[in-house]
């Protein structure tokens, strides 16, 4: 447990005894260091020696001042008896002594070993002390000691007798007088750094660690000569060790006081015993952020100190002061303090190695490549048969630069595109060795976290493809926490930072990045302005950014710089489940059989992999069409080909029947059927894959009406009421009784979806009623309602603008007059698409306020299926006319043939269809509408 420091009286000591210097206060002051007991801290006492004294030494009471001599004597009881045993003898202790004890202090002659020394009479003789009474009697009273202080007292005379007549010390003429400077306040410590680098023998200082802070920080005073010409010596700093960090000491004067951290006080003591007032060189790395602390190194002649600090478990490896060290003076530290976990000593008494969920080491094959510094991985002997096999795996200890957001405007940061690229160019589609040394929870969202493995990938010859981003200024050194884990290259990765830095590569760059800007032709315009260019440039390299399903890319091309959406021409990949993001926002198509696999299998092959491939063509959306071909030399083969071969797409239909599709495909695919592969496997491929869904149709015996348009929707969808149709008469003579007898004042009735009410509606001459359906509940009080007489489709306030409707006037009663229709076996564009709103003026210009023939063969999801024909019926219908102007085109043959099998295969439905392809190819080879950019692959169909 840590404790708040708290101040103990002093310990009395005994007559006589031994003790070992700590440390010299002053040139008659020592710290005397007893034996610890009881696994308690060892017992200090400050001892003074009797009837001397000593210049006082600098402190802030006297300007940082010394008095004249004090640094001198303080030096020379320092160098002779700090870490040494000295005999002591207690003249006076207790109260009468304050917090200190007097005496004598006796040690051998360090040339003579027979002689004792007695240290206040030495200090006398040569200077560095004064009597308390110069050449008078002793006040001492009679005791049995008389003697021995009376010759004690004689002594002091002769010595100073001595040193007087020799002018020693502080008798000299001009004894040295030392002023203090502090760094941060009389000169920068930087200035300390860069004269030591220039005048220092070996760039290493010499200083006297004054003060120990606690384990890895000191305070120290410039004793070095070199520095005194520039004017530094005597300088005093504070020291943080170099690639060490220790628990830090509390502070019972603070408010509220603050404990120790757990072995702060054992690795204070254990420093001091071994630098306290030592004189070392010191090598300065630099400085902390502040620039008031300098970092630097201390060499003991006895060994590291940073090195014995860790193997003890008196503190951790700081990662940014390890930073500043040489990369051969890493290694030590590193290996004292895994000693020191694998021992539990010390601060790592609770330490536990990091538990891997999964194998340390496997091997693999790189699938994508997610981020700068994340990859995904297949490991070996894994079947791809779902994504849950793939492994996430970041580069442990590397921080690559992040990629930005732009649904929240956040810009991708400097070379995060150029590393992910290099990362892909190292290991995409390549067997890679992976180690994994630890895991974390990353948080990937509102209150959601994955735990994430971080590791070294090795590929070919690159051991660490970490340090290759490193080296190449891609990519940064992870700046952990002392205590967290890191990669077991961490120095290496270090060291290849410091050489980047050096170099001033990539991220190190005092040159402002340009981010390189891309052309995005996703966009449809875009697309088609610059299709004649791609289709031009023949056979063109590419890297596949995107899968949207087997055969459908997102593409760059890095001669025209610019992203493209591409599919291949000839063939068909089932669809794939829909991503999870689609999923919650209703966005999605059902998944087909072996949707799933398709994607795989282009994950596997050609994800993020440089292809080739040959435009032949651009969609009505932007997508590019054409061939696309992946690998090299003789492992080069066409792509559209592989899939058929595995089973995993069909050859497009129309392209068959048109005569269009390759020869070796075709033979690809009868192949890959008659061995039942991938999509061929499953009994009845055809009735699964063209029915995802069940669809109502109503047959009904066919016949031709009189109709007139009512409204119109969109190129082919719109609402009929039959001429002379008596309902059509009844209603709207009932509802004009209606809006006679009950004005036109809104009253209260029940707004439920799907509820048939009275809704007003101004027709150009004034307000009337009209039997309106209940579509949508809006905001503010309003609903949307759809005229069930008429079909259109408006906005009304409910309480001012709908009412209860009789219930002789219900659509139970008298059925809905207007009837929805849909121009038979045709499919048009949106009406938000330039040819959806062409198709739609086509349609109005053809129908609209005319009386029509219409030929009626049944229902499909309540629309009625219709040929419609602008006088005679043996004229080309409009269906045909809309084909043939390439506004419309026909559904797909297998759409086809369900409407065909459930009509009963109506004759003259069957004389429509062939009608319309004619028609259709006709508007194919001319370019009209929708075909004037060539094909239109299935995904735009829908």
């Amino acid at each position: 447990m840590s404790q708040v420091p708290t101040s103990a009286l002093p310990p009395v000591l005994p007559n006589r005894g031994t003790a070992k210097v700590k440390s010299v206060l002053s040139g008659d002051t020592v710290i005397l260091l007893g034996r610890a007991a009881d696994g308690k801290r060892a017992p200090e006492v400050t001892f003074t020696f009797e009837r001397v004294t000593a210049p006082r030494m600098a402190s802030k009471a006297n300007n940082n001042v010394d008095d004249p001599g004090a640094f001198p004597s303080r030096e020379w009881l320092r160098n002779i008896c700090v870490g040494k045993t000295v005999t002591f003898e207690t003249r006076k202790q207790g109260a009468t002594a304050g917090d200190r004890v007097y005496g004598l202090l006796f040690m051998p002659d360090p040339i003579d070993k027979s002689n004792t020394w007695n240290l206040s009479v030495e200090s006398v003789r040569r200077g560095f002390c004064t009597p308390k009474v110069l050449g008078g009697e002793t006040d001492t009273p009679e005791t049995e000691d008389s003697n021995g202080v009376e010759d004690y007292e004689k002594a002091l005379q002769i010595a100073y007798k001595e040193a007087l007549s020799n002018r020693l010390g502080v008798h000299a003429p001009q004894p040295v007088v030392r002023k203090i400077i502090n760094a941060g306040e009389d000169f920068p410590a930087m200035t300390l750094y860069e004269k030591s680098k220039r005048l220092c023998a070996n760039s290493a200082v010499t200083c006297v660690i004054e003060y120990v802070f606690d384990g890895s920080r000191f305070r120290c005073i410039v004793t070095d000569p070199d520095l005194e010409t520039a004017g530094l010596l005597y300088g005093s700093f504070t020291l943080i060790l170099a690639g060490v960090g220790c628990p830090r000491l509390g502070s019972a004067k603070s408010n509220p006081p603050t404990p120790n951290e757990p072995y702060a006080v054992e690795a204070r003591d254990f420093v001091e015993l071994r630098l306290l007032q030592r004189e070392l060189k010191v090598t300065l790395l630099g400085t902390d952020k502040s620039g008031v602390c300098l970092v630097g190194t201390v060499h003991h002649p006895r060994g590291n100190i940073g090195a014995e600090i860790l193997k003890n478990g008196l503190g951790r490896i700081s990662d940014w002061t390890i930073r500043m060290m040489s990369p051969g003076d890493v290694p030590p530290l590193r290996i004292a303090e895994n000693a020191a976990k694998r021992a539990n000593l010390g601060v790592f008494e609770n330490y536990t190695p990091p538990k891997l969920t999964g194998a340390s080491e496997f091997l693999g094959t790189v699938v994508e490549v997610l981020s700068g510094d994340t990859l995904l991985i297949l490991p070996n002997g894994e079947i791809y048969d779902d994504d849950s096999k793939l492994k996430k795996v970041s580069l442990a200890s590397i921080r690559a630069p992040r990629a930005g957001n732009e649904k929240l405007g956040k810009a991708d940061e400097p070379y995060a595109m150029e590393c992910k690229d290099r990362l892909r160019v190292l290991t995409i589609g390549k067997p890679a060795r992976v180690n994994i040394h630890y895991e974390k929870e990353i948080p990937i969202g509102q209150n959601k976290t994955e735990k994430r493995q971080f590791g070294t990938i090795s590929v070919a010859k690159k051991d660490d493809i970490g340090e290759v981003l490193i080296s190449e200024g891609l990519a940064t050194t992870q700046r952990h926490r002392d205590d967290d884990e890191k990669s077991i290259r961490y120095d290496d990765l270090v060291a290849a930072e410091s050489m980047a830095k050096a170099a001033n590569k990539g991220v190190h760059s005092q040159a402002e990045y340009k981010k390189k800007s891309i052309n995005d032709l996703s966009d449809p315009k875009k697309a088609k302005t610059y299709a004649s260019s791609l289709q031009r440039a023949g056979m063109t390299k590419a890297v596949v950014d995107y899968i949207f399903n087997g055969s459908r890319f997102k593409l760059f091309v890095p001669s025209e710089n610019c992203y493209i959406m591409f599919a291949l021409s000839n063939i068909r990949c089932p669809q794939p489940s829909p991503n999870p993001g689609a999923s919650t926002k209703g966005q999605t198509k059902a998944a087909e059989p072996f949707g799933d696999n398709s994607k795989r299998h282009s994950r596997l092959n050609v994800m993020q992999r440089t292809v080739e491939i040959n435009c032949t063509g651009v969609t009505q959306g932007g997508v590019m069409t054409g061939d696309l071909f992946v690998g090299t030399g003789a492992q080069r083969r066409d792509y559209s080909v592989e899939l058929v071969a595995s089973g995993l797409a069909t050859v497009d239909q129309r392209k068959i029947d048109y005569g269009e599709a390759p020869k070796i495909l075709i033979d690809t695919q009868t192949a890959a059927q008659n061995n039942k592969l991938g999509i061929w496997s499953v009994e009845q491929i055809v009735s699964s894959r063209i029915q995802p869904e069940t669809k109502a149709y109503d047959r009904a015996e066919e016949r031709t009406v009189d109709i007139q348009v009512s409204e119109i929707r969109n190129g082919n969808t719109f609402f009929f009421r039959v001429v002379g149709d008596e309902s059509a008469q009844v209603i709207d003579n009932s509802m004009k009784v209606f809006t006679e007898t009950n004005g036109t004042n809104g009253a209260p009735c029940d707004i439920k979806v799907g509820k048939v009410v009275a809704s007003l509606f101004n027709d150009g001459s004034s307000n009337s009623w009209y039997r309106a359906k209940i579509l949508e509940k809006l905001a503010n009080g309003k609903v949307k309602v759809l005229f069930v007489d008429h079909g259109n489709v408006t906005t009304v306030k409910a309480a001012t603008q709908c009412r209860p409707l009789d219930v002789a006037l219900s659509t139970e009663s008298i059925p809905a007059v207007a009837k929805e229709a849909q121009l038979a076996m045709t499919k048009v564009r949106s009406i938000t698409e330039d040819d959806g709103i062409e198709a739609a003026r086509m349609f109005q210009q053809a129908a609209w306020g005319k009386d029509l023939k219409a030929r009626l063969h049944g229902e499909s999801d309540g629309k009625v299926l219709v040929t419609l024909y602008e006088s005679d019926i043996d004229a080309p219908s409009i269906n045909e006319k809309m084909v043939a102007e390439g506004l419309a085109i026909t559904g797909k043959k297998y759409e086809v043939y369900e409407i065909l099998d459930r009509m009963g295969n109506s004759d003259l439905l069957a004389q429509l269809v062939k009608d319309l392809n004619a028609a259709q190819e006709k508007a194919r080879s001319s370019r009209k509408g929708m075909w004037i950019y060539g094909e239109i692959p299935e995904e735009d169909e829908d």
